[in-house]
């Protein structure tokens, strides 16, 4: 039997090792990428020195899991957060209307509702007021009787609201432009800005995510939109643009597309409007 020496094993295991290397190295696929972005009644264009990230997650769910972990507070919360008269507050918990100055109010708005909530009633007097509606009732209650007069005071009250009640459900056409009188007030000022406020907080994370926990790889494009990455282990990842926009005329374009890596192979992938997202439609990154 042969008698293996010392440097015959060094040399074996040297190549054992240089064999798997080789193996592994040969397991490894790449992705050849081409972009391209076509603005309307134009011809394609490059999308030039653009970076595209290799991720191992759906941008798209990175982002919905940012999303959820910022949630909008829910709607009878947020309408318990506002500074209304509780009145108000019951009429917006059973109407689906946060926008009080939206044209149309005045079909949703019914005569007892005027009557009944405070902020309606002051809206509606100030939008018939100083002789632009004729008959419009006046009130005969005066402030000094509800303290000396408390009685008198609230029957001169009811009467007046008795009277106004009647006369809106004769005039519904008097309704029409109290929604004017309630911008101080509207609620979707504030649920725009908390919104708002949710998106910025999604777009400011979701990219740091990706990037912190699901990249593989990024590469720029050259001037022809054209890149490749190599030496990528194989597996299903998704090519992104993250939040960031392809520009070209009026096209503004973001891609999260899936690519498979194959051993040992090159995918290629072409990106363009018909496996885009286009960012004009984009409320969330």
């Amino acid at each position: 039997m042969r008698k293996i020496t010392v440097p015959l094993l060094t040399a074996l295991l040297c190549l054992a090792s240089f064999t798997a290397a080789s193996r592994a190295q040969t397991l490894k696929g790449a992705i050849e990428l081409n972009a391209r972005i076509t603005p309307t009644a134009a011809r394609p264009e490059p999308v030039r020195q653009f970076t595209f990230y290799v991720l191992t997650r759906s941008y798209s769910d990175v982002s919905k899991d940012v999303a959820g972990q910022n949630v909008l507070p829910a709607r009878d919360e947020f309408i318990d957060t506002l500074k209304v008269t509780p009145q108000l507050k019951v009429w917006l918990k059973a109407h689906d209307i946060l926008d009080l100055t939206m044209p149309g109010l005045d079909k949703a708005v019914t005569p007892d509702d005027i009557i009944t909530v405070p902020e309606f009633l002051l809206a509606y007097q100030h939008s018939n007021s100083g002789g632009v509606t004729n008959g419009i009732p006046k009130p005969k209650y005066k402030d000094a009787d509800k303290v000396d007069h408390p009685e008198k005071y609230e029957k001169d009250h009811q009467d007046y609201l008795n009277a106004l009640k009647h006369f809106i459900q004769a005039h519904p056409e008097t309704v029409s432009g109290m929604e004017l009188e309630l911008t101080a007030i509207n609620p979707q000022s504030k649920w725009a800005r908390i919104g708002s406020e949710q998106r910025k907080v999604v777009q400011q994370m979701a990219p740091d995510i990706a990037q912190t926990k699901y990249l593989v790889a990024k590469v720029d494009t050259d001037l022809d939109g054209h890149a490749t990455l190599d030496g990528l282990p194989p597996g299903n990842y998704w090519i992104s643009s993250l939040n960031l926009d392809a520009d070209a005329g009026d096209a503004r374009l973001r891609w999260d597309v899936p690519v498979a890596v194959v051993p040992g192979r090159t995918t290629r992938i072409e990106l363009s409007n018909l496996n885009a997202i286009d960012a004009h439609s984009v409320t969330a990154p």
